[in-house]
């Protein structure tokens, strides 16, 4: 039950604790004490809302930051890690492998003000080595989430 409950969580976290019961096929008692117990145990770190930004008026501009660091003694990459996700402009920090060792999102205003982030606050933390920006133009799909809808033509046919 457990593996199947998170897996329906994760793609609608608002979903009605009956219908999930029956889902499941146990009783919404049992759904409330597991999830409970998940979140005690840290399993469910928290519930977030998905938005599609360039369906709002408001302007926000995402970029991938990847960043190459040297990890220092008996701490590897989480102490650079943790400073980098304490500002508040930053989404999302990755280990990863490649040739960088970091992966960053952050979100701003404008690709100045996320520039100026880079250049002002991530580049000149002492173990940062180098960055390379990448700006998010288009967001197909995010967290499981179709974003776009597919082209369809709506002209009328005609034959000869």
């Amino acid at each position: 039950m457990r593996e199947e409950l998170l897996k329906i969580i994760e793609r609608n976290s608002r979903i009605d604790l009956k219908e999930l019961a029956v889902i499941l096929g146990v009783e919404e008692i049992d759904v409330v004490n597991e999830l409970q117990a998940l979140e005690d145990e840290g399993i469910i770190c928290g519930y977030h809302t998905m938005i599609d930004w360039e369906k709002t008026s408001i302007e926000k501009v995402s970029a991938l930051i990847e960043v190459r660091v040297t990890p220092q003694r008996g701490q590897g990459f989480d102490n650079i890690a943790e400073r980098i996700y304490k500002y508040p402009e930053v989404t999302s920090v990755y280990l990863i492998s490649g040739g960088y060792d970091l992966l960053v999102t952050l979100e701003g205003k404008s690709l100045k003000e996320i520039s100026g982030f880079v250049s002002d606050k991530l580049s000149t933390l002492d173990s940062v080595l180098s960055t390379a920006t990448h700006f998010i133009l288009k967001k197909y799909k995010d967290h499981g989430t179709i974003l776009t809808k597919k082209y369809e033509d709506t002209r009328e046919k005609v034959s000869p």
